[in-house]
């Protein structure tokens, strides 16, 4: 079959979590015109509906939402072909690791490791059992780059994820799922621009001030901007297509060059 940008996906069935806004949202609309069938998961309805996407409510942070999606899901489509594990942030505060309690760790690893681990375990066996399938881990560079002043329990939790992620790869690879991460820098989301704010509030200077001091964090940005949602969500396109067929156990880097080492 010769596959198009518009047919690729024709009869795929996809879950894109946090797909309500920023990446997500684009990774969704990017999936939607490859012709899968797309579900995207949040705590909250969009506030603008995308043509083609299914919306289920839940907080995949607490084990009873995973629960909620993975049977709808089985219920409503019979099965899933791609999982973009995508959901994920920082609502920790400033101030490096004396001001952050157990809770503040703990909710951390729940929405960005223990989340897609309980996603993966709930969809895998169907994978597996049809010998095809695709999980994408959205990871960052953090788990390398770590800003320990803001995001210490993020960084760590992403740095977990992208070495459960390989792991699960090599594990599930010969049975014909594929597994891979992605790993993005600054992106130019809402959530990001919220980041900012918290980070000036709380160290008493302006966002222009947070943003530049971010930027002096990571090194610097050689490209000379945050990517935008949609680049992010055509790497994601890419690999989830049969293009990418022999793509599996990798973490794919997408951050205009911040990493400064190979």
């Amino acid at each position: 079959m010769d596959f198009t940008f518009e047919n690729e996906l024709d009869n795929k069935i996809a879950l894109v979590t946090g797909g309500s806004k920023g990446a997500g949202k684009a990774i969704a609309e990017r999936l939607v015109q490859a012709g899968a069938t797309v579900i995207i998961t949040a705590r909250n309805k969009p506030e603008e509906e995308t043509k083609g996407v299914h919306f289920i409510a839940a907080d995949l942070s607490e084990p009873e939402g995973t629960q909620k999606v993975v049977a709808e899901i089985i219920q409503q489509f019979g099965r899933l072909d791609i999982l973009i594990n995508n959901m994920g942030g920082s609502e920790t505060p400033a101030g490096g690791f004396a001001v952050l309690s157990d809770k503040e760790w703990e909710s951390s690893f729940q929405t960005n490791l223990l989340a897609p681990v309980r996603l993966d375990r709930g969809f895998l066996p169907g994978m597996i059992e049809r010998h095809e399938g695709v999980i994408i881990h959205v990871a960052s560079i953090q788990a390398k780059l770590p800003l320990y002043d803001s995001t210490l329990p993020y960084a760590a939790a992403k740095a977990a994820l992208v070495n459960y992620s390989k792991s699960l790869s090599n594990e599930v690879a010969p049975k014909g799922v594929r597994v891979l991460t992605v790993s993005p820098g600054w992106i130019m989301t809402t959530a990001s621009v919220s980041m900012m704010e918290r980070i000036a509030q709380s160290s008493n200077v302006t966002t222009e001030q947070a943003t530049k001091g971010v930027m002096d964090a990571l090194g610097g940005i050689p490209f000379g901007r945050p990517a935008w949602p949609e680049e992010v969500a055509e790497l994601v396109g890419f690999l989830v297509s049969p293009r990418a067929a022999y793509l599996t156990g990798t973490n794919y880097v997408i951050d205009g060059g911040t990493i400064p080492a190979v």
